[in-house]
């Protein structure tokens, strides 16, 4: 099977730390085996709801112009923040910039917001049809959440206090046979000793009871803060990079990937290039 993906960019997922020392290292090792011009296109979608969503898109912006300067990017912002709205992702003058992009990134905002206002739209057409042609797919935070099979809906929990459910998520792997959820995140301890905020703040426990909503099929894939995933479908392999773990949970089996180790993309599930 290696080699039949060898025109698929690659695609990376964020636990944290997308605009960081370690992720400029991470973005560098990426915009290195890309060819030049390098064509930077950020979409303001999972943002979008945000008033600041453009100030949002923009410090990223700033952070790949002024930390990547070597690799001097041409950065496009895309205000595509809602559908039915002038700023629709599917909305084809917005979207222009989009056409020619080599390095696709989606980050902050709200998982369960981004994965509805993507799903079936121009904008995710048209970002799927860029990775075919070799474009890398950069995810982070929010959007590395609304990329998989199901989604946390963090907010919704988190802040305010609904039941524990998964919702539909983009499912950009099922092209490739892979059902994922994937939990930015994985080791976050900004709730301190007295609340476990890990697993994207739902705490060890809590995070327990929503695998058991999981469909047996579906792979969790757990991404540490400062620590990114790197999917390489023309090798069918994965790495992480950065400082920490990504773990994966199949079937009631966890696996663990330090920084620096790679792994067969078939561990994520049953492999389709195609």
């Amino acid at each position: 099977m290696a080699g039949e993906g060898a025109h698929l960019g690659k695609i990376v997922l964020f636990g944290s730390g997308e605009t960081s020392a370690s992720g400029r290292v991470i973005h560098d090792r990426l915009m290195a085996e890309l060819p030049p011009p390098i064509v930077v296109a950020i979409l303001e979608t999972p943002a979008g709801f945000q008033p600041n969503s453009e100030h949002v898109a923009r410090e990223v912006g700033e952070f790949i112009t002024a930390r990547l300067k070597n690799y001097q990017p041409e950065v496009r912002i895309i205000p595509a923040r809602k559908k039915g709205t002038a700023f629709s992702p599917d909305n084809p003058h917005l979207l222009g910039p989009l056409l020619d992009a080599n390095y696709i990134f989606l980050g902050p905002g709200s998982p369960t917001y981004a994965a509805r206002n993507l799903e079936g739209t121009l904008a995710l057409e048209y970002l799927l049809e860029r990775h075919k042609a070799g474009a890398v797919l950069c995810f982070a935070s929010a959007a590395t959440l609304a990329v998989g099979a199901k989604v946390v809906p963090v907010y919704e929990i988190f802040k305010a206090g609904s039941d524990l459910y998964w919702q539909d998520g983009l499912n950009v792997f099922g092209l490739f046979g892979l059902e994922l959820a994937i939990v930015p995140h994985w080791n976050n301890t900004d709730g301190g000793v007295h609340l476990d905020t890990s697993r994207c703040f739902m705490g060890q426990a809590r995070f327990e009871q929503l695998l058991a909503m999981l469909p047996s099929e579906a792979t969790v894939v757990g991404v540490d803060e400062h620590t990114a995933l790197v999917m390489d479908f023309g090798a069918t392999s994965c790495t992480v990079m950065g400082r920490g773990v990504v773990t994966l949970l199949t079937g009631g089996e966890q696996q663990r990937f330090t920084a620096g180790q790679s792994f067969a993309m078939s561990e994520l599930g049953p492999l389709r290039i195609p």
